[in-house]
């Protein structure tokens, strides 16, 4: 269990059209300029875009594993510690991440070519 800083960049850029950024100690992640996820380098860990309901469920389901962030709009941000999340689980949140912020068109693509949504 656990996953690399490096195994998390090459889960993330395995992603359509990512954009990363540089803001003091850590690197954004973007799609078509909208925000759905940070690295920490330092600490190992990771926020993401995630539903206010999902964001709720998984602190009170593991709170050694996920943290609340913060709340913007309709969107729960988590934090999630790299050494304590398995490899497919953070693919599915990430992936989620991505899918909650990217145009339509990209996410059906994305979906489709995965097996996934529908």
């Amino acid at each position: 269990m656990g996953v690399s800083v490096e195994e998390f960049l090459k889960l993330v850029g395995g992603l359509p059209e990512v954009e990363t950024g540089r803001g003091g100690d850590w690197v954004s992640f973007k799609v078509r300029g909208k925000g759905f996820g940070y690295l920490w380098e330092e600490t190992e860990t990771v926020g993401v875009k995630a539903t206010i309901e999902e964001q709720i469920a998984l602190v009170a389901e593991r709170p050694e594993v996920f943290e609340k962030q913060f709340t913007a709009g309709r969107y729960g941000w988590v934090v999630i510690h790299l050494d304590r999340v398995d490899h497919d689980e953070l693919f599915e949140l990430v992936a989620e991440a991505w899918c909650l912020t990217a145009p339509q068109q990209l996410v059906t693509a994305f979906e489709a070519a995965h097996g996934i949504g529908g």
